[in-house]
């Protein structure tokens, strides 16, 4: 029997889910979990992108600041995937920054300082900043081919998707063993099996921590989001944060293929809604496949 609109649950806009997650932080499961503080070299970092023009010299000496985070900067420069094979190989920080971009340059910093601050040192979740990383990739791959979506913001999306796992690692005795019953499991979601072990999810953790870190409110709904498709289109619900869902669900298909696994449930179960809701096609998905995978390869 299928469900009428009116038997829908109510949209989980952005005001509903700020309201969820008070609740949750006063008097449910979410009372237990600590969120690390934003580092301050993102906040800066984050402060200078977000000016009409970006302090070059600000962001210049954020890199300088941390050897390792300048040679991240300089090894991506000098990558076949930026360096032209006539052209010296960068050196320094600002020839790094020239050759890449200030967009590039940023998302690599948001990733290297996002990595670090919240390192992962457990088998669960083995590869989880690699993975991160490609989906992020993916991601402002995707927003580069849809009108409308900001590059940028897909990239920290995907970055920041499934930053709740590490929190919930962190935080929640027997989280461990939960991610390994809930990739095991073929009967239900992965968020399924989470809430059933611990009254809350990967999604909930991480749209707090997108929020206790004052980014862009888009961003908490959408990762809230990323798993509960059936809210996917609904009107009451910003179409940039349907986008950013559809664009990660994508990514993510994308992603796996890279990798040579299966497709997971999530695809199967909704990869018609995110298309449609996209406007594109198989075809279009498996070219962005061919034109992403150097890209994957370079990550």
């Amino acid at each position: 029997m299928s469900t009428t609109p009116s038997a829908r649950p109510p949209a989980k806009t952005r005001a509903h889910i700020s309201q969820e997650l008070d609740q949750s932080r006063r008097n449910g499961p979410l009372r237990q979990i600590q969120i690390p503080p934003c580092p301050e070299l993102l906040s800066r970092l984050r402060t200078a992108m977000a000016q009409a023009e970006p302090d070059l010299n600000e962001i210049a000496r954020i890199a300088a600041s941390d050897v390792a985070m300048s040679a991240t900067l300089l090894r991506m420069a000098n990558s076949p995937l930026h360096r032209d094979p006539q052209a010296q190989p960068c050196t320094t920080v600002g020839q790094a920054m020239t050759r890449l971009g200030l967009r590039e340059t940023a998302a690599l910093m948001t990733g290297f300082l996002l990595r670090n601050s919240m390192p992962v040192n457990n088998p669960h979740l083995a590869r989880f900043w690699e993975r991160s990383t490609k989906r992020a990739i993916a991601c402002a791959f995707i927003a580069r081919q849809l009108p409308g979506l900001s590059p940028d913001l897909a990239h920290t999306y995907g970055l920041f998707c499934h930053v709740g796992m590490p929190v919930l690692l962190q935080s929640v005795r027997g989280y461990g063993a939960t991610m390994v019953e809930a990739a095991a499991r073929i009967d239900r979601p992965f968020i399924a099996t989470e809430n059933a072990n611990h009254r809350s999810d990967h999604a909930v953790v991480g749209a707090l921590l997108i929020r206790a870190w004052d980014m862009a409110p888009e961003l908490m709904s959408a990762i809230r989001l990323h798993h509960d498709f059936e809210s996917l289109g609904d009107a009451a619900i910003e179409p940039e944060v349907h986008t950013l869902v559809a664009a990660g669900l994508v990514a993510e298909h994308l992603m796996r293929r890279h990798e040579a696994l299966p497709e997971d449930m999530d695809w199967a179960a909704n990869r018609d809604a995110a298309l449609a809701w996209l406007h594109i096609d198989m075809g279009e998905v498996e070219a962005w496949d061919e034109q992403l995978r150097p890209l994957l390869d370079e990550a």
